[in-house]
């Protein structure tokens, strides 16, 4: 697939079913070509995402604790894809995916395969017992499940040993994630995005504006491809703006806990506002959501990064009220 080849009438078409809603009565592919071009351009976004998130996790020493992945609701399988590329293919026996589209089935097998022609690669059966070990990957699957659907995932988490879940940023989706959140704390440890396993105080009533979510950062050389400025113009999307949700989760006492967190860090929610004097962010911890304010008097060199290349967003803060008074970056 090149620039060239790209069938843009089916990228316009698949642009306006995600953004009416439609895409949620069925399959949309309608050929391997729908499936080509999405996996080049849209699925590419989808995997800066990714991208950021498991760059964190082996960041923070976490690996999946199983040999078997089963990306669900694949699309062209640029979840699977990338979750073999960053913790390695070798570390894998098989990659699985399902999705309720044929096409996408066939679709993500074939490029998993000739990405990693030593892996095995097959369809995942949802009526067939699952008798080994794996770890779950779902990607922008939320806003696209009837109720039964989502019944039947849930009933699927119950069986993995390993969650990796990645949503699009927006109040709504998100808001439902954390939802899941609290949903499956009882049965799974979480690795991220909390800092914690209290409530999620998303859900208290003076939190309701809010909502957890991050920004991935794109590859650099984009803004200088025509080719990709020319499908930001005409697909109607910001190429700096990568709102993602996620949560990881893990299923308690697998193992000996991995990737933990002191208990007194925090994460840093959506967008910092770097000003001229100080950093405004918005941080959850286990004491809730706080508004802070980091001076830059306080921490120049941590202020000035903020604004050009912020690091991992796990903190631990010493704080007066809401300004911050030291600053240490978890992982720098």
């Amino acid at each position: 697939m090149t620039w060239s080849d790209l069938d843009w009438p089916a990228l316009d078409r698949l642009r306006d079913g995600f953004l009416s809603g439609s895409a949620a009565n069925g399959p949309y592919w309608r050929s391997l070509s729908d499936l080509a071009s999405y996996d080049f351009t849209y699925a590419e976004r989808v995997g800066w995402k990714w991208d950021a998130v498991l760059a964190e996790l082996r960041r923070r020493n976490w690996t999946p604790p199983s040999r078997t992945l089963l990306d669900w609701g694949c699309g062209s399988g640029i979840a699977g894809r990338r979750a073999l590329s960053a913790f390695g293919a070798e570390n894998f026996d098989t990659l699985q995916v399902w999705d309720h589209s044929p096409l996408a089935r066939q679709f993500a097998t074939a490029a998993a395969k000739e990405n990693f022609p030593t892996l095995s690669v097959s369809e995942f059966s949802p009526f067939t017992p699952h008798s080994s070990p794996f770890t779950l990957l779902l990607s922008h699957v939320l806003n696209e499940l009837p109720a039964p659907a989502r019944s039947e995932l849930f009933a699927l988490i119950d069986r993995a040993d390993a969650v990796i879940w990645i949503e699009p940023g927006t109040h709504a989706v998100s808001r439902d994630l954390a939802s899941v959140r609290d949903r499956l704390r009882a049965d799974f440890d979480l690795v991220a995005p909390c800092t914690h396993a209290l409530d999620c105080p998303l859900f208290t009533a003076a939190n309701e504006r809010h909502w957890c979510h991050y920004f991935a950062p794109a590859p650099s050389g984009i803004y200088a491809d025509s080719n990709w400025v020319k499908f930001g113009q005409r697909a109607g999307v910001d190429l700096r703006s990568l709102p993602y949700s996620v949560l990881v989760l893990e299923r308690k006492n697998l193992r000996p806990a991995s990737a933990p967190l002191p208990p007194d860090a925090s994460r840093v929610l959506g967008r910092l506002r770097v000003h001229k004097a100080h950093t405004d962010l918005l941080a959850c911890d286990a004491t809730g959501l706080h508004d802070l304010k980091l001076f830059k008097r306080t921490d120049p060199a941590l202020h000035k990064q903020l604004d050009r290349n912020p690091p991992t967003p796990l903190y631990r803060f010493a704080r007066e009220e809401e300004k911050i008074t030291a600053a240490q970056p978890l992982f720098p």
